[in-house]
């Protein structure tokens, strides 16, 4: 018990460590391009490629918990990250710098896949509440590395300022070894195992989780190049981002500081479906003029969807364990749908010339989701157990 508030902290800053890697590269990704040669696809990579292994790595949670255990394979996880982010230091060419993007992905997998499972068994009674605030911390990492990133790059060059999210990654790595219980964390689970793959329940919350997610991937990774081209710097774009994640921390907190007195999801659901729809259509039709209006409705969006994804599918379970299997599902197939919305904008750009499109398309995935939250009543849906 002593451990417990150096294991909060822990929590909290291993949230902060998996998204810089990913929005670190937006708003230098004109540069990038202009150094490696990468193309429009090319460069979406870099950001779909470590969301792919992400799905990969969460669907083989149980596999990793088994291998590794919670403990080890957090704190290995974390050290992929800070090789990831050295490399591109290192060798700053287009090769290497997808190679990172699969070796960052990999590390990321690792944690995510096994701290949700960890939370639920340490802090049985209030769960939902931090996993709320370690997907905040997330969306933290996503606002340092796209804020600080770009002024980096003035002093560091593009390539050591991606590498320098290597530092705040080993001092992760570092906290969670002194956090982390001697013996393996595990969970004590009293139900029968949970197939996920035999339930609809299943399959519609990783539907839910990978469509909203791929929101947030569409905005990490297309949201500054959409800027520069309108005549932004990146230092300005890379700023916007930031500031749009900031929305989204404070969305994410409010949202999980609202869960007791709403034990109704949809209605919270309901709010920020229409606050991000309105924003992706205020992005294609007046960018500049509504850019403040943006920047709110979309982060209330995005961040106040995703830690309610991952608390909606919460509550259809009570054993930690099945909490974790159901969560590693979603998560899994979940980051696999998002991983094609960066793709499909570079496609777009790169074939259309124009980034509306992508928006567009959003928008009409956000109406979809509407009409999917509107079936999360509570008390609903079944799981199989075998």
């Amino acid at each position: 018990m002593k451990k417990q508030p150096l294991l909060l902290l822990a929590i909290i800053l291993l949230g902060l460590n998996l998204r810089p890697v990913l929005a670190a590269v937006g708003p230098l990704l004109d540069r990038i391009q202009l150094d490696t040669h990468l193309g429009h696809v090319g460069a979406s990579l870099l950001t779909s490629l470590p969301i792919v292994i992400m799905g990969l790595g969460a669907l083989a949670a149980t596999f990793l918990r088994g291998r590794l255990g919670e403990r080890r394979g957090i704190w290995l996880g974390t050290l992929l990250i800070a090789l990831a982010c050295l490399a591109r230091g290192l060798l700053p060419s287009a090769t290497p710098l997808l190679i990172s993007a699969l070796l960052a992905g990999a590390g990321i997998a690792f944690v995510q896949a096994l701290l949700p499972g960890l939370i639920k068994a340490r802090f049985s009674q209030d769960a939902g509440r931090l996993i709320g605030f370690y997907s905040c911390a997330i969306m933290g990492g996503a606002a340092f590395g796209a804020a600080l990133t770009p002024w980096l790059a003035q002093w560091l060059g593009w390539a050591w300022a991606l590498a320098s999210w290597a530092v705040p990654a080993i001092v992760a790595c570092v906290v969670w070894k002194r956090a982390a219980p001697a013996d393996e964390p595990t969970a004590n689970s009293s139900g029968a195992p949970l197939n996920p793959w035999r339930s609809p329940r299943a399959w519609l919350l990783m539907a839910f989780f990978g469509v909203g997610t791929a929101g947030y991937t569409l905005v990490l990774a297309w949201l500054p190049p959409y800027y520069t081209s309108l005549g932004w710097s990146a230092e300005s774009s890379g700023l916007l981002l930031a500031a749009l994640t900031l929305c989204e921390v404070a969305a994410g907190l409010l949202a999980s500081s609202l869960l007791a007195r709403c034990p109704d999801r949809r209605v919270l659901l309901g709010f920020v479906l229409m606050c991000l729809l309105l924003g992706l259509i205020a992005l294609v039709i007046a960018p500049l003029a509504l850019v403040v209006p943006i920047c709110v409705l979309i982060g209330i969006g995005i961040g106040a969807l995703f830690p309610l994804s991952l608390v909606v599918a919460q509550d259809h379970l009570d054993d930690p364990r099945q909490t974790g299997d159901l969560l590693a599902f979603v998560q899994g197939g979940g980051y696999l749908i998002a991983a094609t919305s960066p793709l499909l904008a570079g496609l777009l750009r790169q074939y259309a010339n124009d980034l509306r499109l992508s928006w567009l398309m959003m928008a009409a995935a956000t109406l979809v989701l509407m009409l999917m939250a509107a079936r999360f009543k509570p008390g609903s849906g079944h799981f199989r157990t075998h």
